[in-house]
């Protein structure tokens, strides 16, 4: 099945599939979400399967809404789809953008809606193998430290936030 996602081309918004943006460079939108509890925060590590930067570390959640999806509704599904969490209340905390080489002749260019959401409420992580293949919960300063010294382990946005937008995402 082919997954259209809202890209630019030549300055309009329109629905292109989901690898070929990533294969062309323009500029989508996407969402990622960041789940707190206290000073940790909740990264995913990518299943081996995934298209591009398999087996690397993220935050817990990011993808791109379909075409008609508003970014909040597919902060939500995402985050039940990759995690099996529900429930949470997701607080949007800025809009990105950013553009980074993900591997395999791929490029992310992307409009990003940041949410995060205090995990008081998560009763439960029940990771979709087909998306992701370990959870852990890391206090932010260790995984901003990790990130900068072996940023091998961790994919492009999740080194971009930590090292460029920690205060725009974390700060109250």
């Amino acid at each position: 099945m082919r997954t259209m996602i809202p890209a630019w081309v030549n300055g309009t918004l329109t629905p292109v599939e989901k690898l070929e943006v990533h294969q062309r460079g323009l500029r989508h939108k996407a969402i990622s979400v960041f789940v707190m509890r206290g000073n940790e925060t909740l990264i995913q590590r990518r299943a081996l399967s995934k298209y591009h930067t398999p087996g690397l570390w993220a935050n817990a959640c990011c993808t791109h809404p379909f075409w008609d999806e508003p970014a909040l509704a597919c902060a939500n599904r995402r985050l039940d789809e990759e995690l099996g969490i529900t429930g949470l209340r997701l607080m949007h905390r800025d809009q990105i953008e950013y553009r980074a080489d993900v591997g395999n002749k791929m490029i992310e260019h992307e409009l990003v809606d940041i949410y995060t959401a205090d995990a008081i409420a998560l009763t439960s992580i029940t990771p979709n193998p087909d998306e992701v293949m370990d959870t852990a919960w890391v206090d932010l300063e260790e995984l901003a430290r990790q990130a900068h010294e072996e940023p091998q382990k961790f994919t492009p946005w999740l080194r971009i936030y930590l090292a460029d937008h920690k205060d725009r995402i974390f700060t109250p």
